[in-house]
């Protein structure tokens, strides 16, 4: 697929990410740099199909770096997995010689754009963006930090809250099925339990700790839960109230507002980091990888593997956890 790219399209697909605006800016304006033309694509690959497509100049990512959100939507597309709806994007991708994409999303954005880039010969490149840092080969994501810091503060409220009436906070997080956002937010906010998707819970633990901590009057405690884990918020407070009676218990799920908000410094700087080095990959003949930063250095790599590897909890964090919230 060797062949100079001229036009390029950029898109954000999937769940949104604070930090999203200042890679598709970066996109955009390192494009027209190389004097190419760049095309930002609507609602991800629903706006492809649905010839939703604008030309960008400079002045269309002007005070965009600061914003939450993304100013080309977001969308998931069912019908981009049928080769119908996929050859209709190349078709209207064909329209405009737009001839590389660059794909900001996460994983499923990935499959996605290596299932495109086979059929149709597109060249792609990935930028992670996603709050959730479930993406194997890269140490940032764009909008972890910024999720994680709304997390943090969130939590750092409650615990005053719980502090002035002595109660048990469960406090739910994002993380489907990555629990990075509880590790790293319930480490800063001196968590007693974290409970994530990658392992399994031991209730039993959690209750003996429980009791133990009430015999020696701490009486103040966070749990801080990963929407995926097995048991979840509601049916850990269920099970806690059931087996210490008198425990009170009280239930905060942050929800949404992890994913909005400005982005933070680390956000804009690997995002706008991110999204140069894309257009470097394009104008190198470097197709179809995601971009990453490992050991903050250019990390390239191919779509495939992305999607294949997960990125895994260390287990020295676990152990970190159970020995500072003793």
């Amino acid at each position: 697929m060797e062949k100079k790219v001229t036009k390029i399209g950029v898109l954000t697909s999937g769940g949104d990410s604070p930090g999203m605006n200042a890679a598709i800016r970066a996109v955009v304006r390192t494009g027209l740099y190389h004097k190419m033309e760049v095309f930002g694509i609507m609602r991800g690959y629903s706006g492809m199909i649905e010839g939703d497509i604008m030309k960008m100049e400079s002045k269309s990512v002007a005070n965009i770096i600061q914003r939450g959100g993304t100013i080309l939507k977001s969308a998931r597309s069912k019908e981009f997995y049928t080769p119908e709806g996929r050859k209709q994007a190349y078709e209207n991708l064909t329209k405009l010689g737009i001839n590389g994409l660059v794909i900001i999303g996460g994983d499923g954005s990935f499959r996605g754009a290596k299932i495109f880039s086979e059929e149709f010969d597109i060249p792609c490149i990935g930028l992670p963006g996603t709050i959730d840092k479930d993406i194997a080969g890269t140490d940032f994501t764009i909008g972890f930090d910024t999720a994680v810091n709304t997390a943090v503060e969130a939590i750092d409220k409650v615990r005053d809250t719980a502090d002035a009436h002595d109660r048990l906070f469960i406090i739910e997080v994002m993380g489907r099925d990555s629990g990075f956002i509880a590790l790293h937010s319930g480490i800063a906010t001196g968590a007693e339990n974290i409970l994530v998707p990658e392992k399994k819970t031991d209730i039993e633990d959690i209750i003996k700790t429980l009791v133990e901590k009430r015999g020696r009057q701490k009486l103040v405690n966070i749990i801080v839960v990963a929407e995926g884990d097995q048991f979840g918020a509601t049916e850990l407070s269920k099970i806690i109230m059931e087996r210490i009676p008198g425990q009170e218990v009280r239930i905060c799920i942050l929800g949404h507002i992890q994913r909005g908000g400005s982005p933070t410094c680390l956000d804009r700087l690997i995002a706008s980091r991110m999204g140069y080095a894309a257009v470097e990959c394009l104008i190198e003949n470097r197709y179809n990888v995601f971009v990453g930063i490992v050991n903050n250095k250019m990390h390239y790599i191919p779509l495939d593997q992305a999607i294949k590897r997960k990125q895994k909890i260390n287990e020295e964090w676990m152990k970190i956890v159970r020995i500072l919230s003793s």
